[in-house]
């Protein structure tokens, strides 16, 4: 009789979990090079060289970091759990054939370490060879097109191997209480234990349902009436509803239905019912709440994902809309005058266009609550000068103005109390000669934001007849706005270079071409971190899953035999595993997206334009990476079908 070593035992071990666990030791991999990649570009100094000092790219990786790593921990902590279980009947076994508990600690520790400092090893080494994909696609996000060297750096190496040890001495921790602690009759037995399904009370069960429905349909409802001074309460109120009502839904109210399905067919499911249903039934407890948690984070990274991508993808109509003209001057002619002769020097196309304006305070109030009103600056243009000018709007009737305010949304302007017109404009602090009808709100501004004032656009003849009537009035100003428009986003860039010697120190002067960059370089990093967390979240979670649902089919696999004796071919019995994998990866998908799509339209008031078209991609590209494993997992489940005789 051959006596092996623990070495010996060891490597073939290793030789068989990896054969098992290939998409465990894959994500870890990939995760271990994403933390490298996501250090190396935070100790890189020549990248923050390159961005806006207002970028804060080492803080910015820092915080992706910690996220990255409370992701991997998670999953890593999680996945070995359902492996140590998966083993149990393994670990017996080594201490019947003579193991003391200290040896099979000894064993499952090495292995561990083994293992782990080769997934690092392969982590950093990987991680290394694709940093410069991740740069150069980060420099693209940013709208940089100029060449940075990256070189292997070494802190980062060494703070990856700093947090992936502690990883991998968590998990050792965690082998050590699992063979410590349990006896073995436990360890032959926990591949076995399972919940019976109980009646319900009826009562109880009800009540519970409808309560769980209630509180999605709740945090649904306030999601959409969260600007106002209470946002913060608010938003604590959606998220403890939503995770609350998802909760019941899949412990009392899913489950609620799987037993009065039952009960409906007298205990007559059939194949499929008996292969998709019965085993969900016996697993509700524990799948209720590792399904909340992957419904709810799902939600929460799907929402995350989305709206970074969705800002990134509005960055140019969103700062159109705040600054439709690129340049302005305001009651400055002698700059204007020699900010055109240098574009003109330079070759630079550019329109000139001058805007009449009238500034002095005013109030805007409804005429069924006058008492709700307040002074504010008011500042009127002409449409018709506008449109001249480039800016495309309508052209109110006589006696009428229309405001313009970008924000509107943001500063809750588009509740229903706040959308009732037509409304009173009284234009002077003392009052004017006449008052002005308020007919609507156009969610954009007439003149670039940075100007003081409600901007309210009156037609020409409007316009004239209050700057003459007000004119007496002490706070009347008479404003020129030079605008100017540069056809050409090359030429754009050269002319915000001139414009820069005209800016005040003590005057915001924003130009289109700086504030889009700006926006660009916000955003693009933002879509860098939510993306690839949203990826390693993604991997990790449908990873859990399809570890789950492979131990499930080996736990499974007698029935399966018995089906095959019985004379039940193989796609009989796949069309009940293909109902149940429906359950585990359709059903939080699907609730998550709904979660989701009620974040983002909530969160939207952070976007001034429309963010449907990028929303529903990110959401696409999300739900396609997550069917992914459950073609996985279905694969593995038909393996075992196959080999059931």
């Amino acid at each position: 009789m051959t006596r092996l070593t623990l070495f010996e035992l060891v490597t073939r071990s290793m030789r068989k979990n990896i054969k098992h666990y290939y998409l465990y030791f894959f994500a870890l991999i990939f995760s271990t090079s994403l933390y490298f990649v996501f250090a190396t570009l935070q100790h890189d100094s020549s990248i923050a060289r390159t961005s806006s000092a207002d970028m804060k790219f080492a803080a910015s990786f820092q915080v992706a970091g910690i996220l990255l790593l409370l992701i991997v921990a998670v999953f890593t902590v999680y996945a070995n759990r359902i492996f140590l279980k998966r083993r149990s009947r393994e670990i017996g076994l080594y201490q019947l054939i003579g193991l003391t508990r200290k040896g099979v600690a000894r064993f499952l520790i090495i292995e561990n370490v083994l293992l782990g400092a080769g997934a690092l090893l392969a982590g950093i080494g990987s991680g290394a060879l694709v940093a410069r994909l991740f740069l150069l696609i980060l420099m693209k996000l940013l709208g940089f097109e100029g060449f940075i060297e990256l070189t292997f750096s070494a802190p980062a190496a060494l703070q990856t191997v700093i947090v992936f040890a502690a990883l991998i001495v968590l998990t050792s921790i965690q082998m050590l209480l699992t063979v410590y602690r349990s006896t073995l009759l436990q360890l032959f037995h926990a591949d076995q234990q399972g919940e019976h399904p109980k009646k319900p009370n009826s009562a109880v069960a009800a009540f519970l349902a409808l309560l769980g429905i209630a509180l999605i349909g709740f945090g649904y409802w306030l999601s959409g009436h969260m600007v106002n001074d209470m946002l913060f309460f608010n938003m604590l109120l959606v998220l403890l509803s939503t995770i609350l009502g998802t909760y019941l839904l899949f412990r009392v109210t899913i489950g609620w239905a799987f037993y009065l399905f039952r009960k409906s067919k007298d205990g007559h499911l059939g194949l499929a019912n008996s292969l998709s249903l019965a085993p969900l039934m016996h697993r509700m407890k524990a799948n209720a709440n590792s399904l909340t948690l992957i419904t709810v984070l799902s939600a929460m990274t799907l929402t995350m994902v989305a709206m970074s991508y969705s800002l990134y993808f509005s960055a140019e109509s969103d700062t159109r809309i705040s600054l439709p003209y690129d340049f302005i001057f305001e009651n400055n002619g002698t700059d204007s005058r020699s900010f055109s002769e240098e574009l003109q020097k330079e070759g630079i196309t550019f329109v000139h266009k001058p805007v009449e304006a009238v500034r002095l305070m005013g109030k805007i109030r409804d005429p069924d609550n006058r008492s709700k009103s307040d002074y504010r600056g008011l500042l009127f243009l002409p449409a018709e000068q506008l449109l001249e000018a480039g800016t495309d709007i309508k052209v109110p009737g006589k006696g009428e103005a229309v405001l313009f305010d970008g924000r509107a949304n943001l500063a809750g302007k588009n509740k229903e109390e706040d959308k009732k017109f037509p409304q009173e404009i009284e234009p002077g602090k003392n009052g004017g000669t006449e008052t002005l009808r308020l007919t609507g709100l156009v969610v954009k501004f007439a003149m670039n934001f940075n100007v003081y004032g409600a901007q309210l656009v009156t037609d020409e003849s409007t316009f004239k007849e209050l700057r003459e009537s007000m004119r007496t009035s002490p706070d009347f100003e008479a404003v020129r706005f030079d605008t100017y428009l540069i056809p050409d986003k090359k030429e754009r860039a050269k002319a915000s270079g001139l414009y820069v010697k005209y800016t005040k120190e003590d005057r915001f002067m924003p130009d289109f071409h700086t504030q889009y960059e700006a926006t660009l370089q916000t955003f693009g990093l933002l879509i860098f971190i939510s993306g690839f967390l949203g990826l390693v979240f993604l991997i990790s979670t449908g990873s859990i899953l399809y570890f789950k649902q492979m131990t499930e089919a080996e736990q499974e696999k007698r029935s399966f035999v018995t089906l095959r004796q019985l004379g039940f071919d193989v796609n009989a019995i796949m069309r009940g595993i293909v109902r149940k994998q429906l359950f585990v990866f359709a059903i939080p998908l699907l609730i998550g997206l709904v979660h989701s799509v009620f974040a983002v339209k909530a969160a939207s008031i952070l976007a001034l334009s429309s963010i449907v078209v990028p929303s529903a991609i990110a959401m696409g590209v999300y739900a396609l990476i997550y069917f992914v494993f459950a073609v996985l997992t279905i694969g593995y489940y038909k393996k075992i079908v196959k080999h059931a005789m």
